[in-house]
């Protein structure tokens, strides 16, 4: 060995070592033991369960299609194919596809070409001559090509950041998604149960109006009185105050399904238009237990993700207050025009280049500050889940409540019908006051009309019970939601993500 070759390789032995020491800077991320979602409180059948009518069984991906209403199907297909909502997600998550591409793409192989030519006055004293350099035509021609050695993983830890802040931006996208799907079936539901309501109003209507043809029938044979028939009139005109209200209710549920359709409200399809009654489940709301609901809920795995990117960029802070090493050649003409690619004018060189910004000017801070954005990523994490359980947990109330209110008002709508039809025959045989049968009949469509209220709340109390479950972001496909649902935070133990 030449004493040259020796010293080469000597000079060389540093790199070498420093190449086969690689290291990844920062934590690796794992859910913190002490996360909320590892709490008790997390686990288990969720609070407030046991005194709704609900199932612990799963919610399935399509709970939709519990209300066995082919229209409704129809309208949440189209509006999952049309939504506005869900076409910015769609963009927002193909931009943040393509930012995960540009951070795999740092670092490792990167080259260049540069051509210039230029007419110029060279200085002679830059060069040592003392007399003036003619005026000549310079070219400069070269080629170069580098390699990034990601020593201290700089670029591992940007790549892990960009891909879990993709994950995020991929639960926000599942979130509209279930945002469109519940707003699609409110909507039906409310359109559906104003016309319901807008139909009882009519038949109270209607019988009103049936109560005072006859108490006209009484007075014109002598056996009722005229402020008997006033104040079924006043009945009969407070009832159909109530009717505009009810359509306008309607027409507003279908201007809304007609903007999550991107229709006019007039080419919404027929059966939407039409429906008139309440679409009602076919079986108790399966709901599961509240792991199932943190792994299940997109907000849950957004703010998770989030944590793990946060967690990355402390590594890429670290990373940055240690040199960055690269390995580089390039060939190059650099002369008068008319002698480039002559021997006299080749250049080339090849070797290490070490950058290194000593970690001044705050680097030390920008850790420190990449850490505490850490733990507020954490804490937003927690507040996430125990919103999550709390969204939940009041959504089962509600729907309990309103459920047995709803029971009770159609007891009382049994009795109430009962005692107005007595009530009226005694009349009509001369038995019974007109105003006891003008109070009975108000009670009674007052109660029938307080029903088919209630019902429609609890049909709304359902539709945000299935929103706060968190279901519906699914794809169809078994393979897709098992590798989605692989993605969301282990509420049952602590799953780690090493990444």
């Amino acid at each position: 060995m030449t004493r040259r070759a020796f010293w080469r390789g000597f000079a060389l032995t540093p790199l070498t070592l420093a190449l086969g020491a690689c290291m990844t800077l920062g934590p690796n991320y794992k859910l913190p033991d002490e996360a909320v979602v590892n709490a008790p409180l997390a686990q288990g059948p969720i609070a407030g369960a046991d005194h709704a009518p609900v199932s612990q069984q799963a919610v399935p991906a399509d709970w939709w299609r519990l209300y066995d209403d082919p229209a409704l199907n129809d309208l949440v297909q189209e509006a999952l194919k049309s939504n506005a909502s869900l076409r910015v997600a769609a963009a927002n998550l193909a931009r943040s596809r393509e930012a995960v591409a540009v951070a795999a793409a740092q670092g490792g192989f990167s080259g260049g070409a540069s051509a210039g030519f230029q007419r110029a006055q060279v200085s002679g004293e830059q060069y040592l001559l003392f007399e003036k350099v003619p005026v000549a035509t310079l070219g400069d021609m070269g080629i170069n090509v580098s390699y990034e050695f990601d020593l201290f993983g700089k670029l591992k830890r940007g790549v892990e950041a960009a891909r879990a802040d993709d994950e995020a931006v991929e639960a926000a996208s599942d979130l509209a998604r279930i945002t469109v799907v519940a707003d699609v079936v409110q909507a039906y539901v409310e359109s559906c149960s104003a016309a319901e309501e807008l139909a009882i109003a009519h038949d109270s209507l209607k019988l009103q109006q049936q109560r005072v043809s006859l108490s006209k029938r009484l007075r014109d044979a002598g056996r009722g009185n005229q402020p008997d028939v006033t104040r079924g009139q006043t009945q009969v005109d407070t009832l159909a105050a109530d009717i505009p209200r009810f359509e306008g209710r309607r027409r507003i549920a279908q201007y809304q399904l007609a903007m999550l359709l991107a229709r006019a409200p007039a080419d919404l399809p027929p059966a939407a238009l039409k429906c008139d009654r309440l679409p009602r489940l076919k079986q108790p709301i399966p709901v599961g237990d509240g792991a199932a609901l943190l792994k299940r809920r997109p907000d849950v795995r957004q703010a998770e993700r989030l944590l793990a990117a946060s967690t990355a960029r402390i590594g890429v802070a670290t990373a940055e207050m240690y040199p960055s090493v690269s390995f580089g050649a390039g060939v190059s003409t650099v002369g008068l025009s008319g002698d480039l690619f002559e021997q006299k004018t080749d250049s080339w060189s090849f070797g290490p280049l070490i950058n290194w910004t000593f970690p001044a000017n705050g680097q030390r801070a920008r850790v420190r500050a990449a850490e505490a954005a850490t733990g507020g990523a954490l804490a937003h994490f927690d507040g996430v889940v125990l919103n999550a359980l709390r969204e939940t947990q009041s959504s089962l109330a509600t729907y309990a409540a309103d459920d047995q209110r709803a029971d009770s008002l159609r007891t009382a709508y049994t009795s109430a019908k009962q005692s107005a039809d007595e009530t009226h025959r005694m009349y009509a045989a001369g038995r019974e006051s007109f105003l006891s049968d003008l109070d009975a009949t108000r009670t009674l469509t007052s109660v029938h009309a307080q029903v088919a209220a209630a019902e429609g709340q609890v049909a709304l109390d359902q539709v945000k019970l299935f929103l706060a479950l968190g279901g519906g972001w699914e794809t169809q496909s078994p393979a897709a939601s098992a590798q989605k649902g692989a993605q969301a935070p282990q509420a049952a133990s602590a799953a780690q993500h090493a990444q």
